[in-house]
């Protein structure tokens, strides 16, 4: 999670990055590890698997950015900026979900989404790959 507050923050700052004061820019990293947090803890109450927080750290900490960019503008806040923001996080949220729902639902329907419960069990190292990045932790899991 400390890392995926990091990360978060380097992603909110990303896109106002040229418009933004260093305090603003700060201000929008801290937010960012706060909303990384927040996110996670929603994402997993509502059931979406997302084991790294990739959902957390770069779609919402993105947005984040985004809005940020408009608030914290160096030529001034106004509804006009906030609203392009809004526009453009909009746009990009209907076509990413959009395109990720249609690409795993022809992936659910041609070869299947998810691998069989055993090969879940033993770890998807060895069933993809042949071998165990952790040979050692597979080894006390069994025992």
């Amino acid at each position: 999670m400390s890392l995926n507050g990091a990360l978060a923050g380097l992603v909110a700052i990303t896109a106002p990055c040229a418009t933004v004061t260093p305090l603003s820019a700060v201000i929008i990293g801290a937010v960012a590890g706060v909303i990384v947090v927040l996110s996670v803890l929603f994402f997993d109450r509502i059931k979406i698997d997302d084991p790294v927080g990739a959902i957390s750290v770069h779609g919402v900490n993105g947005a984040w950015g985004t809005l940020a960019a408009g608030i914290f503008n160096i030529g001034g806040t106004s509804l006009k900026i906030i609203g392009v923001q809004l526009l453009g996080i909009s746009a990009a949220f209907i076509w990413a979900f959009g395109m990720g729902f249609l690409m795993f639902k022809l992936i659910q329907k041609t070869m299947g989404l998810r691998v069989s419960a055993e090969e879940e069990t033993e770890g998807l190292d060895y069933g993809e790959h042949g071998a165990n990045a952790y040979p050692d932790f597979v080894a006390a899991s069994r025992m």
